[in-house]
């Protein structure tokens, strides 16, 4: 009876699949006619594990009124896609869909009323969903081009990390000289952001947790450096005894108390992600309660009376939900600026294929990158050997087996920049 029911559900999916291949799912613009070109996309046919994605064709979209229709040549990757993937988010869309929300590539249409660009630009991208694939179509306002001398694969690295690095310092806390800060996941691809943008700043001490394997190669990116699973707060107020004026957390639950802790008087603590509800390959309710439970029930009262500032901050809700384009539009302006200074410059960790999107993010739930993932819409997918099965789970969990699937596959190593 299992085997049945695994065999219908990979049936359920199938057709899924087909449909969306058939133009469904969305596509960011709206696809002509029946004979209309295709392309491929990543496609999530459903919320949950690895096996949810495939890569399949897609009807291409045309842009509408406002749009630019880009050739993409390169996507990013980030740790909200995994929660997009499990469903573990606000109001998910319905699937099947196509994730990703950054890419850069190269102007191929223009819609209507769309004036500053040209066929041939180089540009750099967010979009609503429909980023992984060879095509999307975005709105004006969320295209910006790419400088001169940055790769295809540094412009897709470059908008969601250093804009919400960018917005979370000099927005929200407003970063000066001699100040501290403290940020988690610093060998990822925003904790490399922060730490760079930081260093533009004199005299700014910036303090790290991050996996110990990632120090050495870090560790001249911060000041102090600690590993993830230590003590950090007494590490930090060996140090600092009155602690820090930035808190960035994307890792939520006991760090939120933890970090408040950490405040020097008119500090700032902002929560940026919530990577600790994620632990396995789907969506916990455990991780997600326990997660819920460990988060310090914060007392406005006692922050009026320690004088200390408490902020969250999402730049997709802010983009897709609350229409601040316009002040986006004005930090990439300063972000190139920098970068044509060499003052920054986008990490990229390792670059995968398409077809690959499953050991891509099996590496970013691992923790195992060193800065952005980026998926080559142009890469040939690496040889499979015969090894450990692609379809193990982000836990470690085996996977149903799916008929046909005897054999256990694995790619061989990624390349790194």
């Amino acid at each position: 009876m299992a085997k049945e029911g695994a065999e219908k559900a990979e049936e359920t999916e199938q057709m899924i699949e087909k449909e969306a291949a058939e133009g469904g799912g969305g596509g960011g613009g709206s696809p002509r006619a029946a004979d209309a070109k295709e392309m491929r996309a990543v496609v999530l046919a459903a919320f949950g594990g690895l096996n949810k994605l495939r890569v399949a064709k897609k009807v291409m979209p045309e842009p509408q009124e406002g749009e630019i229709k880009i050739r993409i040549k390169a996507c990013g990757l980030n740790f909200i896609d995994l929660m997009v993937r499990q469903g573990n988010i606000d109001n998910p869309p319905k699937t099947p869909l196509v994730p990703g929300f950054e890419c850069s590539g190269i102007v191929e249409a223009l819609g209507d009323n769309v004036k500053g660009y040209e066929i041939g630009d180089r540009v750099m991208a967010f979009a609503n969903y429909n980023a992984w694939a060879e095509v999307v179509c975005t709105p004006l306002e969320f295209v910006y081009k790419i400088p001169d001398d940055m790769s295809y694969a540094e412009a897709a690295a470059f908008p969601m990390n250093f804009v919400t690095a960018y917005i979370m310092l000099f927005e929200v806390a407003n970063l000066r000289e001699g100040m501290s800060v403290l940020v988690h996941s610093a060998g990822g691809g925003v904790g490399q952001a922060v730490a760079q943008l930081c260093s533009t700043v004199p005299d700014v001490t910036v303090f790290g947790t991050a996996s110990s394997f990632k120090h050495e190669a870090i560790r001249d990116s911060v000041t102090h450096l600690f590993d993830r699973n230590a003590d950090y707060v007494q590490e930090v107020k060996k140090i600092s005894p009155d602690g820090v004026d930035i808190v960035l957390d994307c890792l939520c639950g006991e760090n939120t108390g933890k970090g408040l802790s950490l405040l020097k008087p008119l500090g700032t603590y902002i929560l940026y992600g919530s990577s600790n509800m994620v632990t396995g390959e789907t969506k916990s309710f455990f991780s997600f309660a326990k997660s819920w439970w460990q988060v310090e029930k914060v007392n406005p009262i006692k922050l009026y009376e320690e004088n200390k500032v408490m902020a969250g901050f999402s730049l997709l809700n802010l983009l897709f939900k609350q229409g601040r384009s316009g002040l986006i539009h004005q930090v990439m302006e300063k972000l190139i600026k920098l970068y044509n200074e060499k003052k920054i410059k986008p990490l990229v960790d390792s670059l995968w294929a398409l077809e690959e999107v499953k050991e891509a993010m099996q590496r970013i739930h691992d923790r195992g990158n060193i800065g952005k993932l980026i998926l080559d819409v142009e890469k040939t997918p690496t040889p499979l050997m015969a090894n450990d099965s692609t379809e193990t789970s982000e836990a470690g969990e085996e996977e149903e087996d799916h008929e046909g699937d005897s054999e256990n596959k694995e790619r061989i190593p990624f390349i790194q920049q």
